[in-house]
């Protein structure tokens, strides 16, 4: 399995653009549709107008208790009913990286209940995580979170969104677009 995933914005693609929004910072160019696959499949794209690329990787701030209930609940991606996506891809603060793991985890699962607040929107929401910041610090963001979910789970999302911008740990995000999509 490639473990490294490109994003590119194009003309043409398996999921068609519905919105780009900036949360927080500066926003990406607009594009009708997204092309999602290994990087070995992708990189001969002409003029796309972005590409965002990132490692699905290894958990970092979950502890083995927190991963085992998660793997009970959660399932894959492509479920046919699955027609609703949005990518969302972050940057943190260079305060967030000064931070050391543990002082990391304490924000992002402690304090900001991260884990919590997402088992409750399982199994509806399937998400997938891309780490950018293990390819190169110099990436436009460190993560892109991959969600979907059937239509009738969109206010459920919206509300798992907005619950983990409430959180401490979204104080050190400084760039952040919301991309919603269709299938």
């Amino acid at each position: 399995m490639s473990r490294l995933f490109l994003f590119a914005a194009a003309s043409a693609g398996q999921w068609k653009i519905q919105s780009i929004s900036s949360v927080i910072g500066q926003s990406l160019s607009p594009a009708s549709h997204l092309r999602i696959g290994p990087a070995s499949e992708l990189y001969s794209l002409e003029s796309p107008a972005w590409v965002l690329q990132g490692i699905v990787s290894n958990e970092r701030y979950i502890t083995r208790d927190e991963k085992n209930q998660l793997l009970e609940v959660q399932e894959g991606l492509n479920r046919p009913a699955s027609v609703c996506a949005a990518l969302i891809p972050i940057k943190k603060t260079l305060a967030w990286w000064a931070l050391s793991q543990d002082e990391r985890r304490a924000i992002f699962e402690e304090r900001s209940n991260h884990v919590r607040i997402g088992m409750k929107y399982l199994p509806p929401i399937a998400r997938r995580l891309h780490h950018c910041r293990d390819i190169s610090e110099n990436e436009p963001f460190d993560f892109l979170t991959w969600f979907e979910y059937a239509p009738e789970h969109e206010t459920s999302f919206n509300e798992l969104i907005a619950d983990l911008r409430a959180t401490e740990e979204w104080k050190y995000v400084n760039r952040e677009v919301d991309i919603r999509l269709v299938r």
